[in-house]
């Protein structure tokens, strides 16, 4: 789409799977003010769903159905939705594994991708799907970013967090603590500070990133561990001999701290938990994963299908509110190369 500076980003936001709880905090977060302000958004998912969702929610809203983005409105209490049709409402188990419901999320996100691919979208913020129900559909897929990077030809997908300006890559994310450690190599560290100043730039973001450290203190120069000094500080020092503004290794207790108060514009964290537990334990709702290193922008929330309470109406919506802001923050900005 257009990107002039003057409209609101158009947001996809596939709907998720039909048994959790994707289509009630989409209802919730497309009534908020602090979405409506600055972006336009439509949603790909099913009628029979959304209206449930909007009943179960007591919201005032109404759902307007559309055949492509470019006939979305930006009306106050209006839903844009692009309706795939796909849910049996009388199969439908809330709270429940199903192959129709799996397969239905699949169908959102793929409409999304092909909606991103041809730039009628700006950006996509994804809701929660199961991975067991896109099993049981056949899905080849584990997940999102497995899905997004399949259809979009992209060979892998780079995870960032952000919360309050924060921002967090992971050198590696699913597998083991012990093979997470046998992973972090001169080479892989080199790479991954050159994929992630790549993907700052696609958000339009400069500035210094930091590496953090493996081992308490960053192993005290071989006192607990020698991957600071053999791996880590000769991928840093390689990558600013090419002229890359990075630091590190700074120690894990201190870096992520370091970066809320804006000393680093960027942190590449080692493991998952690394940081998850840095971000989430800041703030949990408001920790939003991105994707990048693909032909268009991803948000997400980071929270699961929420089977327990899927079609009550008492989900928190904080976390698909601060997808969508976070998916028209950087989308006037995004470039793909």
């Amino acid at each position: 789409m257009e990107k002039n500076g003057m409209e609101k980003p158009l947001i996809g936001v596939p709907m998720g799977d039909p048994a959790g709880v994707g289509a009630e905090i989409t209802v919730k977060a497309l009534l908020d003010k602090k979405v409506t302000d600055v972006a336009r958004v439509i949603v790909v998912g099913a009628k029979g769903m959304m209206e449930q969702a909007i009943r179960v929610c007591k919201a005032k809203a109404r759902i307007h159905t559309v055949e492509d983005p470019a006939s979305a409105v930006d009306d106050e209490g209006v839903i844009n939705l692009m309706d795939l049709n796909n849910v049996d409402m009388t199969k439908l188990k809330m709270g429940k594994v199903q192959a129709m419901c799996g397969q239905a999320a699949f169908d959102y996100i793929k409409k999304c991708v092909e909606l991103a691919m041809a730039h009628k979208i700006d950006a996509i913020a994804t809701t929660p799907i199961n991975k067991e129900s896109l099993r049981a559909a056949g899905i080849r897929y584990i997940g999102h970013t497995e899905i997004l990077g399949g259809l979009s030809n992209s060979r892998d997908p780079l995870t960032m967090f952000e919360v309050d300006g924060m921002r967090v890559f992971f050198l590696t994310r699913h597998m083991s603590l012990r093979d997470a450690c046998d992973a972090v190599t001169k080479e892989r560290v080199l790479e991954y500070i050159c994929r992630c100043t790549k993907a700052l730039k696609q958000l339009g973001v400069a500035g210094k990133m930091a590496v953090a450290g493996l081992n308490p203190h960053s192993g005290e120069h071989g006192l607990f561990g020698w991957e600071e000094v053999r791996e880590i500080a000769p991928a840093v020092e390689e990558a600013q001999r090419k002229g890359y503004d990075v630091v590190g290794p700074i120690g894990p207790d201190s870096v992520f701290h370091q970066a809320l108060q804006g000393r680093y514009q960027a942190v590449l964290s080692l493991y998952h938990d690394q940081g998850h537990i840095a971000t989430k334990t800041y703030d949990f709702e408001r920790t939003i994963a991105v994707t990048l290193d693909m032909p268009f922008l991803r948000t997400s929330v980071d929270h699961g299908t929420a089977f327990d309470i899927a079609g009550k109406g008492v989900v928190s919506a904080v976390s698909m509110v601060e997808a969508i802001r976070l998916a028209a923050k950087y989308a006037p900005h995004f470039k793909h190369e």
